[in-house]
């Protein structure tokens, strides 16, 4: 078949290592789409963000495919996305440990050549650990929270404060390609067609 062009529409790293890390190569163009929280449920939230930064980058790349996510981290029907500053991290921190909670993914995939597309949540329950205080000051200092959607991450300095999780655990890192493929699928197209290795890049 011909090669279809993907596109990431987001800036995050993490992403981009699950779409490479299952064989897939896309360009990344960050949507440009506020992130700013509005009064909604956080499915509601993170559905209609993927939604719009999949189309608005979409309207920039004819002949592609183009993946837009969002995530938050739901806590007692309060949207979490990445904490403003350390202090933040930390008391956001002191109310997640010991406990679970749900980190939503909204997912929207764009074919641009058909005008198609299909979106879809996929939800992670997350399973605190019990950090003390001076190890959540430590892990603020790292910077790694404020970059994360719920203020932690799974693969990374945060790992060892998460004692486990309930799901897809690419989905806590941003984007399930098994969600993905599910979606492809919903627009007629094989992700195994997608892979780089078998376009000879």
């Amino acid at each position: 078949m011909s090669r279809r062009h993907l596109v990431l529409a987001s800036a995050s790293a993490a992403r981009l290592r699950v779409l490479r890390g299952a064989g897939l190569d896309p360009e990344v163009v960050v949507s440009g789409i506020a992130e700013d929280i509005p009064t909604a449920a956080t499915d509601a939230m993170v559905s209609d963000l993927a939604v719009a930064k999949a189309h608005a980058v979409a309207a920039r790349r004819p002949n592609s495919i183009v993946i837009g996510c969002d995530s938050m981290l739901d806590v007692d029907g309060v949207a979490y996305g990445k904490p403003a500053n350390a202090a933040t991290a930390i008391d956001l921190w002191l109310r997640l440990r010991g406990s679970q909670r749900s980190l939503i993914t909204g997912h929207c995939v764009v074919d641009t050549a058909t005008a198609q597309s299909a979106h879809a949540l996929c939800r992670t329950t997350v399973r605190f650990g019990n950090p003390d205080l001076s190890e959540l000051e430590a892990y603020a200092r790292s910077g790694e929270p404020l970059r994360a959607a719920g203020g932690f991450t799974i693969d990374g300095y945060g790992a060892p404060f998460i004692d486990g999780v309930d799901g897809d655990p690419n989905n806590v890192l941003g984007l399930s390609v098994s969600l993905l493929r599910v979606l492809l699928r919903q627009l007629g197209v094989s992700i195994v067609d997608l892979w780089a290795s078998a376009q000879g890049t």
